[in-house]
């Protein structure tokens, strides 16, 4: 049964990592340049998770609507800025401290992030073992480790398209 919680965990990590969005998108871009740029970037998008986490298990009965709401349009703001800075193939930052902080920043006001942890994650919390809570940073990290490395490894041949499915996602 622990093996079961730990599994369903790394699952949970997946689908919360894995889906096509903006992180992933300059997880891509960044990734043409090296492996560790764009994991820099998941790593940065991982610590707003690790945010969420906190906040959903410490604060999980005081969460206010309208704060959600604010977070919502800084996002959607900030996305757009990203999303043209893609297509200028200038991003924001070259290291990877600043890559890891334009990770953090699109994760903590990402809505795709802040819905899956008001519902997957409250669930994860009520209803499954702590072992699902290790799973599903587990799962993150092989994202993070295993999607910029294939990038990085196959994307050079597409890097134009990559650069503009990742702008469009992104706006």
């Amino acid at each position: 049964m622990i093996f079961y919680y730990y599994l369903l965990g790394i699952i949970l990590g997946l689908s919360l990592a894995g889906p096509p969005g903006a992180v992933n998108s300059i997880i891509a871009n960044e990734s043409l340049k090296s492996k560790m740029h764009g994991t820099s970037v998941g790593a940065g998008a991982m610590s707003a998770d690790f945010t969420f986490f906190l906040i959903v298990y410490f604060l999980r009965s005081y969460i206010n609507l309208g704060i959600l709401k604010f977070i919502y349009i800084i996002g959607g703001l900030f996305m757009l800025y990203l999303g043209m800075a893609v297509l200028k193939s200038k991003m924001p930052s070259k290291s990877r401290k600043g890559n890891y902080f334009i990770g953090l920043s699109m994760g903590l006001t990402n809505p795709f992030q802040i819905l899956w942890w008001l519902t997957a994650g409250f669930f994860l919390l009520k209803e499954l073992s702590i072992l699902s809570v290790a799973g599903l940073f587990s799962g993150i990290i092989i994202w993070i480790f295993t999607f910029p490395y294939a990038i990085n490894r196959f994307g050079y041949k597409y890097e134009k398209y990559i650069k503009y499915i990742s702008a469009f996602i992104i706006i």
